[in-house]
């Protein structure tokens, strides 16, 4: 056995194999002396592990003693780690299952090194995986590296060293407002009129329209509460929280929205009495035609065919959401209330999502300015 100086490790060559071992002394931890074993080919590949440890010692960073591969830490962490709605945990489980644990997961913990994520994202998208799913992979993979770094399973999350592929800016899709009306005559008389009225009105998600119910509705005060959506999993359509605690929100009716909902009532009446027994009464405000939920699928068909029909542009139904919020940021509503209608955990991210109106709203404080201070003489001498 070599011996070296005071806390530089010992190294040794072992008899049965020739393999050479080095060990530095951690120190007394829970009870018990934890010491860091490495190993190599040669003597001098060891001392340079033993001293690439020494100095992470030295620099305060914990020195990890044990060997975990990775496909079973990433599986115990996200066992662990149902704390988030359940579509949030499936997508989660796919994309470690289909694009981490396959390439990576026969790696140990102590072993993963930025270029090994460097080639596994380079990899995953010349693959064909969007650079939108690979930024999503890596924030899961530095999540759960984060959690082992607590524990001293690693040294540091090494995720924090690699720069996932850029997601080239999408120009949001939204209609104009003549568009918007255009869309509303089409969808007059429709069945389901009035969630076309509501997405476009309260900027509702579509889950949350999807899950509301009469008893969360107040016709009288014009006012609906979202308090839940639909969840789209592995066994089904599932009611849940919605995305973020800001979500749970009261939204104030327009006028317009208040009649469409009592003539969509007074349908879904006439609906239940025609169905008879048949009618699943889970007091759904847009059921299916039998009362149970509607399918994601099934509302976007029913809107794309609807829009096509009325020669508008094809856009997600998702963005008449957007369609919403930008009319009323077009149109100088203060941003602190469009957030809220949103549901958006802070208006920074409104700002931020919606920064194309911005143009906009900045002319028009601009010209209350005019108006407040000088009452528009400005205007009228600068021409």
């Amino acid at each position: 056995m070599g011996r070296r100086g005071h806390n530089e490790g010992s190294i040794f060559r072992r008899k049965e194999d020739g393999r050479w071992v080095g060990q530095l002394d951690l120190g007394v931890r829970s009870g018990g002396r934890r010491r860091k074993t490495v190993y190599g080919r040669t003597q001098r590949d060891v001392r340079r592990k033993l001293d690439q440890a020494r100095r992470t010692q030295q620099d305060g960073l914990p020195v990890v003693s044990g060997r975990q591969r990775i496909d079973k830490f990433l599986a115990e962490w996200l066992s662990g780690h149902r704390t988030v709605r359940q579509s949030t945990w499936e997508r989660y489980d796919d994309l470690l299952r289909l694009h981490a644990t396959p390439f990576i997961g026969h790696l140990y913990l102590t072993n993963l090194g930025p270029q090994h994520l460097d080639d596994l994202y380079q990899e995953r998208q010349a693959s064909g995986l969007s650079a939108a799913s690979v930024q999503r992979l890596h924030r899961v993979i530095s999540e759960a590296l984060d959690q082992a770094a607590r524990r001293g399973l690693v040294a540091r999350n090494v995720a924090t060293l690699v720069d996932p592929p850029r997601v080239a800016h999408r120009e949001m899709k939204t209609y104009s407002p003549e568009e918007s009306r255009r869309l509303l005559e089409a969808m007059s008389g429709d069945r389901l009129e009035a969630i076309y009225v509501l997405a476009l009105s309260t900027l509702a998600r579509k889950g949350e329209l999807r899950a509301l119910k009469w008893h969360e509705v107040d016709l009288d005060g014009g006012e609906i509460r979202i308090i839940a959506t639909i969840q789209e999993t592995r066994a089904g359509m599932v009611f849940g929280p919605p995305k973020t605690d800001r979500s749970r929100r009261p939204i104030l009716l327009t006028k317009g929205a208040q009649d469409a909902l009592r003539r969509h009532r007074l349908g879904q009446i006439e609906e239940r009495f025609r169905v008879g027994e048949a009618w699943h009464d889970l007091d759904l405000v847009f059921p299916n035609k039998v009362g149970q939920p509607l399918a994601d699928g099934s509302l976007s068909q029913h809107f794309h065919t609807r829009a096509d029909r009325a020669g508008l542009p094809r856009i997600r139904f998702h963005d008449m959401r957007h369609t919403g919020a930008t009319l009323l940021l077009g149109r100088g509503v203060n941003p602190k209330i469009v957030s809220e209608m949103l549901g958006h955990s802070s208006v920074a991210i409104t700002l931020d999502l919606y920064s194309h109106v911005t143009p906009t709203m900045q002319r028009e404080a601009v010209a209350a300015l005019d108006a407040v201070l000088w009452g528009g003489l400005a205007t009228d001498l600068a021409t």
